[in-house]
């Protein structure tokens, strides 16, 4: 069943999973995992959604009926999706993303297989008389935000700045006593700024790449993921995927977040944490090598960098938790 709520269709691939007064909570379900969507009733018009995806990719179906203005915060993990010719760009943790929500549709990609963030969206016919309604003299006109910031086909990303985290990071975690009263501030606060906001001030010229190579830079991943004992060089995966050596390394970073070699190092010391926890028969000679690491040594002492615990304080520190029962 297709869902419509405000002007706004979700897809057949969401289904509600409670709803009570202002507040509904729907899932959406793809065969790389589900996200979890928190949907809030602001004004007339006007909602709120935490996005809480965990997940490598998934179909959105979502389309906005109307004239519409949308709103993305990403406060953590990634999310990738398609902009103008083709081409894909992803939004970082505490990047804001402006448009008209032509982009909330399509496909859409987590390349760290979680992402966590805020949508708020507006109907620009409805919701401009409820704000009205609410302070009779507030000067920001909806129509005038939208024309600032969406008259071009890509969206608009702002940049991670103390302003933007402050307004957002208020908006996670809201007592449900005042949560309606305290959106409703917090809306107000976001849609000045915005209007008082110098167009260039905080814009990130976010790097497009083709589809392509986004493709090439996935199947990249999956390779060297997929077995953690193997290495490969920058040039053999570069001749391998037939994408050049510098368009490769731009386009890790810009998909994954760090750059290649750091990426396999977090995965490696990733993995060894999960063997560490679950498999108590292993010894740390054969974690070290399952993970890539020629030598215990060295494996310990990337382990102690990353975690500041040997492997071994690790696993017993696992194991007392495990045996401990929480005291309430």
């Amino acid at each position: 069943m297709d869902h419509d709520m405000n002007g706004i269709a979700f897809g057949t691939n969401v289904a509600d999973v409670f709803e009570k007064e202002d507040c509904r909570i729907m899932r959406m379900t793809s065969e790389t995992g589900e996200g979890v969507m928190t949907l809030y009733h602001v004004f007339d018009g006007v909602i709120i959604m935490h996005n809480n995806f965990h997940m490598q990719s998934c179909d959105s179906d979502f389309a906005a009926k109307g004239n519409f203005l949308c709103i993305d915060h990403c406060r953590e993990g990634r999310i990738e999706t398609s902009v103008k010719d083709d081409s894909v760009c992803c939004l970082s943790s505490g990047e804001l993303r402006i448009d008209d929500g032509r982009h909330n549709n399509g496909t859409a990609r987590f390349p760290l297989k979680h992402y966590y963030g805020l949508t708020i969206a507006f109907d620009l016919d409805t919701a401009q008389p409820a704000l009205d309604s609410y302070i009779s003299d507030f000067k920001v006109r909806l129509s005038d935000i939208s024309q600032k910031y969406c008259t071009d086909k890509e969206p608009y990303v702002i940049s991670s700045c103390p302003e933007i985290a402050h307004i957002f990071s208020e908006l996670y975690n809201v007592p449900s006593k005042i949560r309606r009263d305290y959106f409703r501030i917090k809306i107000l606060e976001l849609l000045l700024f915005l209007d008082a906001l110098e167009i260039d001030r905080y814009k990130t010229e976010k790097p497009y790449f083709y589809k392509g190579q986004v493709e090439k830079i996935h199947a990249i991943c999956e390779l060297m993921t997929s077995d953690l004992t193997r290495s490969y060089t920058i040039e053999e995966l570069s001749h391998r995927f037939d994408i050049a050596p510098t368009a490769l390394k731009k386009c890790f970073s810009s998909i994954y977040g760090s750059p290649i070699y750091t990426y396999m190092k977090n995965c490696r010391l990733d993995r060894a944490a999960y063997l560490l926890k679950n498999e108590p028969s292993m010894k740390v000679a054969d974690i070290a090598a399952a993970v890539g690491y020629e030598s215990a040594g060295k494996f310990s002492a990337a382990f102690r960098k990353k975690t500041g615990s040997t492997p071994l304080d690790y696993r017993k520190y696992s194991e007392h938790n495990k045996t401990t029962p929480n005291r309430q």
